[in-house]
């Protein structure tokens, strides 16, 4: 095995400074994913959830980002699933996108909603029937007996809803409501750039910080 204090990496890309950056950290965001998507790279829209649940207990996974707007990051899920529970019980989160072919990172906090049952409506009945299917088929985060119940269970499922699955009522969106947001770009000698937008009484403060 590699010794992994010596991986190391120059980083030469690219550079960010407080001047050049949008007033608004979501147009910021815009302009860095549409360059992440002309750029290739492999699922620019996923992005790691941190949630801490009603204990104190954190944990992560990597979800996809379904919509960016003023109001915040939606993503979806099982309600019930460990994450779901840790965001009903604590709705607070941060959210990483990590696109290292741009030597960039995007980190964001804030608090959490539940989006509006017509809002999740909409966004699943827009799904694929086998990703419908799939939502009424897998109780999240439980511990199965294997792989043949999961295709047991969506098999049942396809045969009661056919081709018009409802959401569950366990299924649905969240939001992720922004109120810090950082941009990091990678840097020579480790200097990175990091410019980070802080909310305060409604209005975005745009400030550099230390690498």
């Amino acid at each position: 095995m590699t010794n992994l204090a010596d991986l190391r990496k120059s980083y030469m890309k690219g550079s960010l400074s407080e001047e050049d950056v949008k007033l608004n950290p979501i147009d910021q965001f815009k302009i860095w994913f549409d360059q992440a998507q002309h750029a290739e790279l492999p699922e620019p829209n996923a992005m790691t959830v941190a949630s801490v649940d009603a204990n104190g207990k954190p944990s992560a996974r990597t979800v996809l980002i379904k919509e960016v707007t003023s109001a915040g990051f939606v993503f979806f899920t099982n309600y019930e699933s460990r994450k779901g529970q840790a965001l009903i019980s604590n709705p607070h989160a941060a959210l990483l996108f990590f696109w290292p072919e741009l030597e960039r990172q995007i980190r964001v906090e804030g608090s959490v909603e539940k989006l509006s049952d017509q809002e999740s409506d909409d966004y699943f009945h827009s799904r694929p029937l086998d990703s419908r299917i799939g939502a009424w088929a897998s109780p999240q985060s439980q511990v199965i007996s294997g792989r043949t119940q999961l295709v047991k269970n969506a098999a049942e499922y396809a045969l009661k809803f056919a081709l018009n699955p409802p959401r569950p009522p366990h299924w649905g969106g969240f939001r992720v409501k922004p109120e810090v947001l950082e941009f990091w770009q990678g840097r020579p000698s480790r200097l990175h750039d990091r410019i980070q937008y802080v909310l305060q009484n409604g209005q975005w403060k745009i400030q550099r910080l230390a690498p």
